[in-house]
């Protein structure tokens, strides 16, 4: 090996880490009532079944509609993901009276369950 491979291999390693990072520019994001909010959809249990899963959406006194509508967007990823189809099941969603969401410490959570095919 040359002394240029070893030093071209560090370098392109990092202009693929940068690469990957430019997907994830704030115009590439999703926008709901105009803002963007961090979403994490998750298993309830994955030794049970990845079905059953929660949203979690963050900052939502931003604007609750966005966040109902970034958290039905993740939970339809998560369920297309998963089993390939955008049906979902919701016991706390998007579409709930807003009297009975969980919001604790700015954080709204959605539970569902995907719709098998």
């Amino acid at each position: 090996m040359s002394a240029n491979t070893l030093y071209l291999r560090p370098l392109a390693l990092c202009l693929v880490g940068a690469l990957a990072a430019c997907g994830q520019s704030e115009k590439d994001q999703v926008l709901f009532d105009g803002q963007a909010f961090r979403t994490k959809a998750s298993a309830v249990d994955k030794r049970k079944t990845r079905a059953e899963f929660t949203v979690t959406i963050d900052d939502v006194a931003r604007s609750l509609d966005g966040a109902r509508e970034a958290g039905r967007y993740q939970g339809t990823r998560y369920c297309i993901e998963n089993y390939g189809n955008s049906d979902i099941k919701w016991a706390v969603g998007p579409d709930t009276d807003p009297a009975q969401l969980r919001i604790v410490d700015g954080r709204l959570t959605f539970q569902g369950v995907c719709q098998r095919p």
